[in-house]
């Protein structure tokens, strides 16, 4: 009997103590659920104040496809060998902040339904729109071969079912970078449909050219979305279209606020292509051997050891990615398939790497969104590293208000290649480059295009002369550039045939650009070399092949880790 009562009297104890934690909580204001500002003690939940969101809890959610990949420090561009003798991924230490990835490489599945999406809005068959499906089209000839019979995939790759889950090619990086603006709009259009703020099923049934969603717009001045159509944007979310303030003389009082902010909460950061720190951070997966605070050994390849195949019992002997293993070699014998393809295989046919990402070696190698550089710099920059910065703001019109871009002052832009796309889409807000009201005095940034920074500038090049500093000499500029690359220029003659003008000059030094992107991950036409996620390549970021497909990454807003940091290697 004493025990028992011993046990009920700490019991009590305890809940006194739970009871006095969470009173003390609630009064000084520093609880999830109380609307008091610790700032100034206003209740900042109202309406009539801006209904501030003073929750500290609300934490992001993964994006549909994506998977969390939680930042840390790592060694990027660390290899074994370097057989081509490029010396153009020295190791450097650099810090990623935390992410989040497609867990799959874009299949053609997924593809399609831009293209889908984009016939119907912008009909190929109106003259103003008639570049725009065109020019989100993948290049299907990159199959062909001259000395190969590759007809089978020109005609049934891309739309085949058969294909559906194998990973989209021919697609430029370019055409990528516009895939993963279409998504964002659309996985935000459908959130807050889901929250009542769009009017349900909008996006299928009422989108046309003119009406149609994009973010920016939305958040910017929600009033010009879908052509500003009140009855598809709807003012607050569910149920608080329901009542009606009065104000103190009994009139009916405007409410503030009605429109879904980035204060809300619940619309994700854009998609975009990975940089190519992220990548490769992403690909290494360097997580799987941690030990406390330090990596116990490095990986050639994603997954742990120095072969590319599987030591596990189960699928001893399997290939562990989809490459060509020697001269001829891309998939085995028949009856004895090395890697079970010869060309791409569908996604999620081999193991996933410590991450939960899929195929980050072989298959298809991956745009990401960096400008090629020999070297990284991680003298200027040693935390989520990037090259390719080009700041722009929304351009605003005579009227005060943004300009939304619209089928009459829709711009197009020709490549290199002769191939016209789309610079923007009705209902997105004009991009104009940053001027000296934002760079003014700065010192993290003094003009719109970085691409060049420390690497292709004046500044950077052996002609470069103190003397001219603050000048803006452009004699001999072309014959003194640091990177000599070739120019090929196209133009409209005055019957609008387009004229093609390839650079013939035999003074060019360098394929390097600011038109040539970034690479990673070996493919179903590589060796094993390239499969070690350190390893870089180039190509022009209007051009497209068989083997180069991509993925999308979204930044993390909040805190570094999902979970907290556990002892050995469990995550």
């Amino acid at each position: 009997m004493k025990v028992n009562k011993i046990i009920d009297l700490r019991l009590m104890l305890s809940l006194m103590l739970i009871i006095g934690f969470a009173s003390c909580s609630k009064k000084s204001g520093t609880g999830s659920g109380n609307s008091a500002s610790r700032a100034t003690g206003w209740d900042v939940s109202k309406a009539g104040r801006g209904k501030i969101n003073a929750s500290s809890d609300k934490k992001q959610k993964a994006g549909p496809g994506l998977v969390f990949v939680e930042g840390g420090t790592f060694t990027m561009g660390k290899v074994e060998d370097d057989v081509m003798h490029d010396w153009n991924n020295t190791p450097t230490q650099q810090h990623v902040q935390s992410f989040y990835m497609d867990e799959t490489e874009v299949t053609n599945f997924m593809y399609l339904e831009y293209l889908d999406w984009l016939k119907k809005v912008f009909p190929p068959t109106e003259e103003n729109y008639k570049n725009i499906y065109a020019g989100a089209s993948p290049d299907t000839l990159v199959w062909r071969n001259r000395l190969g019979y590759n007809e089978t995939m020109t005609n049934n790759y891309l739309r085949h079912p058969s294909y559906a889950n194998y990973p989209v090619v021919g697609v430029n990086w370019i055409q990528a970078v516009e895939f993963s603006k279409w998504r964002t709009e659309r996985v935000n259009e459908s959130i807050l449909e889901k929250n009542g703020y769009l009017k349900k099923n909008a996006k299928i049934l009422d989108v046309t050219a003119e009406k149609n969603f994009d973010t920016e717009t939305y958040l910017n001045s929600p009033t010009q979305t879908y052509g500003g159509d009140e009855k598809i944007v709807l003012k607050g979310a569910k149920g608080a279209r329901k009542l009606t303030n009065l104000g103190k003389d009994n009139k009916a009082v405007a409410a503030k606020n009605v429109y879904a902010q980035r204060t809300t909460g619940i619309l994700l950061p854009e998609y975009r292509l990975p940089t190519e720190a992220e990548w490769e951070y992403a690909a290494a997966a360097d997580v799987g051997q941690r030990e406390y605070n330090i990596y116990k050994g490095q990986k050639k390849y994603p997954w742990s050891g120095s072969y590319t195949r599987s030591g596990k019992r189960q699928s001893k002997g399997d290939q562990l990615a989809n490459f060509k293993q020697g001269n001829g070699d891309y998939g085995g014998i028949a009856g004895w398939s090395d890697d079970g393809a010869d060309i791409t295989n569908a996604v999620k046919s081999y193991p996933a790497n410590d991450f939960g990402l899929y195929d980050m070696a072989g298959n298809v190698a991956e745009w990401v969104l960096d400008v090629y550089r020999p070297i990284i710099d991680n003298e200027a920059n040693d935390f989520n590293y990037f090259r390719g910065n080009n700041y722009t703001k929304n351009k605003i019109g005579k009227d005060g208000k943004i300009e939304v871009v619209t089928k009459d002052n829709i711009k197009y832009d020709t490549l290199s290649n002769g191939k016209v796309v789309a610079r923007n889409f009705p209902g997105q807000i004009v991009q104009v480059p940053v001027d000296e009201n934002e760079t003014y005095l700065r010192q993290n940034f003094d003009k719109s295009n970085n691409i060049n920074y420390r690497d292709g500038d004046k500044q950077s090049s052996k002609y470069f002369n103190l003397s001219d500093l603050g000048t803006d000499n452009k004699k001999g500029k072309e014959d003194k550039e640091m990177y000599n690359s070739p120019k090929h220029n196209v133009t409209t003659d005055s019957l609008g045939n387009m004229v093609r003008k390839y650079d013939k000059s035999n003074k060019r030094t360098t394929l390097i650009n600011d038109n040539i992107r970034v690479y990673k991950g070996g493919s179903w036409r590589d060796r094993a070399y390239w499969l070690d996620p350190a390893q870089r390549r180039y190509f022009p970021q209007d051009m497209a092949t068989d083997y180069i497909g991509f993925r999308c990454a979204m930044s993390r807003v909040g805190p570094k880790a999902e979970k907290r940091k556990s002892a050995r290697n469990k995550r």
